[in-house]
């Protein structure tokens, strides 16, 4: 890729220092210089292809990051790369916890791996409040598919982002098809609305659930059902079989009341156990046939294109509340209307009106 469409790309990142705090819009040309003397994207970017795993684990360290610096490199590397990425399948994972994710994760990847293919795992993690970290310690939960040289896991603290969808984990898709891994699994925290994010973000979108969970689950099928591609009831072994098949005929039903009947894709409904493996060419079954209705109806790389739309304009919302929340002047304002707020002495929607107009009085030229 030449030098003259990585400068344009880049040139909105990096521009002469100057600008007011409250505005953060750009890197100073001269802290990105001292980053880059420790980052060699160039570096970076051969061993990402070479499937370096070190350093792969690197460069989605440097994705993470929020060091503006760190993104200005970030996105240099990522339109390198970028190029290599698409091949792909994307295949996103979620249930409410203890459904047994992570064991159907590592039964299907240790499957996918003695298929020969190479698997990537973005397990989002719940941040920790205090340290914004992981702390749900996935590879100790993947014990067996952690091992394996074509396997890759990566947990990813949401660091608080909506749904608890971590924040790099589109741009992390990027770095492992380049790298040469042809299934990716993103497996969400299975609460709030990660679902709709991850749903938007892979190519076939799964939803375990579990046999006489009870009507707590109710509030999430209703919501996940419209988007999901494949449904799964887990650990349908032993005495939890017969309530699983009861489970999958009720959820099958639903399924044929919340879609369509004229979808291109009618979405099935299967028992499985991946503590016992069974099931699991099943569950692999209908992924691939749903992957090849899509790609013969052209719709496959239509959602692809939809979906780099969608992630811009994510991009888009993330980047003005991160503007909105260090911008001097809305601090400022912010302090004085959330006061006259507690006393009464305004109102929420005239106290949004002067934050907004704090932040516009320095956006505008």
């Amino acid at each position: 890729m030449g030098n003259d469409f990585l400068e344009h790309s880049l040139g909105s990142l990096t521009t002469t220092a100057g600008t007011d705090l409250g505005a953060q819009t750009a890197v100073a040309p001269e802290v990105v210089k001292r980053a880059r003397q420790r980052i060699d994207v160039d570096k970076l970017y051969e061993a990402v292809l070479a499937g370096d795993r070190t350093q792969i684990a690197r460069a989605v360290t440097l994705l993470e990051s929020s060091a503006p610096a760190h993104r200005v490199l970030a996105q240099e590397l990522l339109v390198r790369l970028l190029p290599h990425s698409g091949k792909a399948l994307r295949v996103g994972l979620t249930g409410v916890p203890g459904v047994g994710k992570s064991t159907t994760i590592e039964t299907l990847g240790m499957k996918l791996i003695r298929e020969g293919h190479r698997v990537a795992v973005l397990a989002i993690d719940p941040s920790s409040t205090k340290t914004r970290g992981s702390i749900l310690g996935d590879k100790t939960r993947m014990a067996k598919l952690s091992a394996e040289d074509n396997a890759f896991i990566r947990p990813s603290p949401s660091a608080g982002t909506l749904g608890g969808v971590a924040k790099a984990t589109r741009e992390s898709m990027v770095v492992f098809e380049a790298a040469g891994y042809d299934v990716i699994i993103v497996e969400t925290v299975g609460v709030g609305q990660s679902e709709v994010a991850v749903s938007q973000m892979v190519d076939v979108f799964c939803f375990l659930a579990l046999a006489g969970a009870g009507d707590q689950l109710q509030g999430i099928k209703k919501g996940v059902l419209e988007m999901a591609e494949i449904v799964a009831i887990n650990k349908a072994d032993g005495p939890n079989l017969k309530p699983a098949k009861r489970a999958a005929r009720e959820l099958a039903a639903a399924m044929r009341m919340v879609r369509s009947e004229n979808e291109l894709w009618h979405p099935p409904t299967i028992t499985m156990s991946a503590v016992e493996h069974e099931g699991i060419d099943e569950f692999w079954g209908h992924v691939m046939e749903h992957h090849k209705v899509m790609q013969d109806s052209g719709q496959f790389e239509e959602r692809r294109r939809e979906q780099q739309v969608g992630w811009m304009w994510s991009m888009v919302h993330e980047t003005l509340l991160q503007r909105l929340n260090t911008n001097l002047n809305v601090v400022e304002t912010q302090k004085r209307v959330e006061h006259q707020l507690r006393q009464g002495e305004i109102t929420a929607t005239l106290a949004a009106q002067e934050v907004l107009a704090a932040f516009d009085a320095v956006s505008e030229p």
